[in-house]
């Protein structure tokens, strides 16, 4: 999904909202005036504006401030080797660091996986494999449903376009970055020049690697807002097959009731292996597997690459989320969410045909993680603990001099910016989702491409940028017309809400006709419906078609120019401002606590434990006997959330039900860190990460360990599933020590 953006960003045409499920997710908004804002926040706002920031100044109670408020997603650029030492008594050294690097993978642009064996088999979650999964079966299979299992190399499948990468080299790029903007005067002039220059050094990696041939990928990662940069390179591996998932209904147990929660009972895993040259890859490095399993209270660890965290915003920032941002984007998730339970509840069938049912899965993750967000920051004490941060970062800033001139003024400079935005925040909600594949219609997303794509076709764009914008235009897939027409209608009256009626983009939408005649027209007639004819007018000339499309693009055309300007000025302008707080933080506190996520590998560490609920603690183990349990108890029905296949049935009688299925711990994970592994001090396997529980969705703001968990399937469970119901001895013989088999 990242990609999707990429490219469109870098032509500066649109405005895209996207969540993505985890995958690592994020949500980007548009909002601000229609006039262009000068480069200082100081001379941009009225002398109101700063005395209603300064009114506005929140009194929360001021709370001790923890060590690790900010986290333990450490980057391999920094590791804290000393305090790893210390807390748990392990060889944290260069050899530890380096192996607990190697054998970790980023899979795809989405998630995050591991080398189990020397013979390139990676271990991932069933929900980051879903797509691939239906992307290799073949005519009259329905491998979601029944699972997949290749007994041997040769019925192993490819799957098309996915990839891994292996993170082999970090080099410090900072001063290079830095000294591109020494000279360059204002805020976002010289975010643009480190955007630039970090370009300019990938661009030129990336040269150099191509020609080696090799296989690898370099990209410039900015840590800290733009206070650090590392030039990461990566082993890429291209070809990549599926060899083993499990049903649906155990990969996904619970479904959405279940979702976020603990106690849970899913075997959330999945298999797939590297080839080289039409042959299985060798991987000598690669994690074993424990097969003695954790006990509560071990110190586990988790390698992975989580997506994004906001544990550098500040106070207004965060009130700015909880009380515009956060309910505008809910509010519209939830009304597309209802449409699609209802259209996969009254058309299954058609809805299977179009893969509408894992766009469901996708968007009510997505709501349930922003729900969990929202609610942190209403009724936790988020706000409390990062104002009392916040305090002391604005009193050790003032301490001294230079820091005071460099810094004194981030915190009241981002408050204003706040108030901007504000300003034009309902105007903004109308996009909420535009694009966002789960939610949105396919049919405009299309049209969206196809107008973006003629215009830079016309204005002699480069190959290659062209290459990238059409590959992601024919990658949209098709969706029913019945439900294209509803979500379509919602989108156009979200329009007539957030813009009015009397709006001038309303005016030339609908003319004298309503939302119900336009939406009918539109859908029965345009041919974008279907991939191949998308194809034929993207590659002729979509804007001089006469499909009923380009009236609806060119009549939002210049709203999206306006609308995607003021997304630019302020996105620049409010990441000058995060790097400027950043890099204070840098100054004061050094490398102390991790950066923000950024979709890169990271170690956090925790160890396995159980939490308080209420009066009750909740056991971090949860077993195959209250697993069964579930399945009897509430999954009579096989359209249940919570009924199992009748293979697991068969198995029951001879399945060791004392096994552990789920476990939690305290380590630090967000969306992107699905599929990591969990490793015990020696960098054995002894889970696979795939969730956090309702209480950890807050950490998206501040890392709190009370009671949030992440939730990891076992490797004892894994382990048992592949031995007494799939009988997948050859997987066990690859992860297990042969005397253990």
């Amino acid at each position: 999904m990242r990609s999707l953006l990429d490219s469109l960003r870098k032509s500066l045409v649109l405005l895209i909202f996207i969540s993505a499920c985890s995958p690592p997710v994020q949500v980007a908004t548009v909002s601000g005036r229609l006039e262009p804002l000068p480069d200082s926040p100081e001379k941009d706002h009225s002398e109101e504006d700063k005395a209603q920031a300064e009114a506005a100044l929140p009194l929360y109670p001021i709370v001790e401030v923890g060590r690790f408020d900010d986290g333990k997603m450490w980057t391999f650029d920094h590791l804290p080797a000393e305090y790893l030492r210390e807390t748990y008594g392990i060889a944290a050294d260069s050899s530890w660091f380096k192996k607990a690097r190697l054998g970790a993978l980023r899979f795809s642009t989405y998630c995050s996986a591991s080398l189990v064996s020397p013979r390139g088999l990676v271990m991932t979650n069933h929900h980051c494999a879903r797509e691939s999964i239906i992307e290799v079966q073949k005519k009259g299979e329905t491998l979601l449903d029944d699972g997949f299992y290749a007994e041997a190399d040769s019925l192993e499948r490819k799957v098309p376009e996915l990839f891994v990468e292996q993170l082999v080299l970090i080099e410090d790029v900072t001063p290079e970055v830095h000294k591109a903007a020494e000279k360059v005067i204002g805020a976002a002039p010289q975010a643009e020049a480190r955007r630039k220059r970090a370009e300019a050094i990938e661009n030129r990696t990336n040269a150099k690697l191509k020609l080696e041939g090799k296989g690898q990928r370099a990209e410039v990662v900015e840590l800290y807002a733009g206070g650090k940069y590392s030039l990461y390179t990566y082993n890429k591996f291209e070809d990549v097959r599926l060899v083993f998932a499990p049903e649906l209904k155990i990969g996904y147990f619970g479904g959405d009731s279940d979702n976020f929660t603990y106690p849970r009972h899913t075997l959330d895993m999945s298999f797939f292996r590297i080839w080289q040259h039409d042959s299985v890859a060798a991987t000598p490095s690669y994690f074993e597997w424990n097969a003695e399993g954790i006990n509560d209270g071990d110190a586990v660890f988790v390698v992975g690459n989580p997506g994004s965290t906001s544990r550098l915003s500040t106070v207004s920032q965060l009130e700015y989320e909880r009380d515009i941002e956060l309910p505008g984007v809910l509010e519209i998730l939830d009304d597309r969410t209802s449409l699609l339970v209802d259209y996969v509840a009254g058309i299954p069938a058609e809805a299977d045909s179009f893969n509408v049912r894992n766009s469901l899965m996708e968007a009510r993750n997505m709501q349930k993680a922003l729900e969990g967000q929202h609610a942190g920051l209403l009724y936790g004490d988020i706000l409390s603990r990062t104002y009392s941060a916040e305090l002391v970062l604005r009193d050790s800033i003032a301490s001294r001099e230079t820091w005071n001139k460099l810094y004194g003024s981030v915190h009241d400079d981002i408050s204003l910016l706040q108030i901007s935005k504000k300003a034009s925040a309902k105007k903004a909600a109308a996009f909420y989702h535009f694009l966002n594949p789960s939610v949105s219609s396919h049919i405009l997303s299309r049209a969206i491409y196809g107008y973006v794509y003629t215009l830079l076709k016309q204005r002699g764009a480069p190959k290659e940028q062209l290459d990238e914008i059409r590959k992601e235009a024919l990658a949209i897939t098709n969706w029913p017309k019945d439900l294209e027409k509803q979500v379509i209608a919602h989108r156009l009256a979200d329009f007539s809400t957030y813009l009015g009626p009397a709006d001038a983009t309303m005016r030339r939408l609908l003319g004298d006709g309503t939302i119900e005649e336009m939406v009918d027209s539109l859908v029965a007639k345009t041919v974008l419906a279907d991939s191949s004819e998308f194809r034929k007018l993207l590659d002729d000339n979509y804007l001089a078609s006469d499909d009923p499309t380009v009236n609806v693009i060119n009549a939002l055309a210049p709203l999206y120019f306006t609308l995607d300007q003021e997304l630019r000025a302020f996105g620049d302008r409010e990441n000058a401002m995060q790097a400027r707080l950043a890099m204070a933080q840098l100054a004061i506190f050094g490398e102390e606590s991790p950066p923000d996520a950024t979709f890169t590998l990271r170690l956090a560490d925790g160890r396995v434990a159980s939490f308080p609920r209420g009066r009750n603690i909740i056991d971090a183990f949860m077993r195959f006997e209250s697993f069964y349990s579930l399945a009897y108890q509430r999954g009579d029905e096989p359209s249940s959330e919570w009924s199992i296949p009748q293979n697991w049935k068969d198995a029951e009688s001879t399945f060791p039900k004392n096994t552990p299925i789920n476990l939690v711990s305290t380590n630090d994970i967000t969306g992107g860190n699905s599929g990591s592994p969990l490793l015990d001090s020696n960098l054995k396997i002894v889970g696979l990460v795939f969730d956090g529980n309702l209480e950890s969705l807050p950490n998206e703001y501040v890392y709190d360990t009370t009671d949030a968990r992440s939730v990891s399937v076992d490797a004892r469970g894994i382990v048992a599933a592949l031995r007494y119901v799939y009988g997948a001895d050859r997987i066990l013989t690859e992860i297990l020590p042969a005397q253990k088999n």
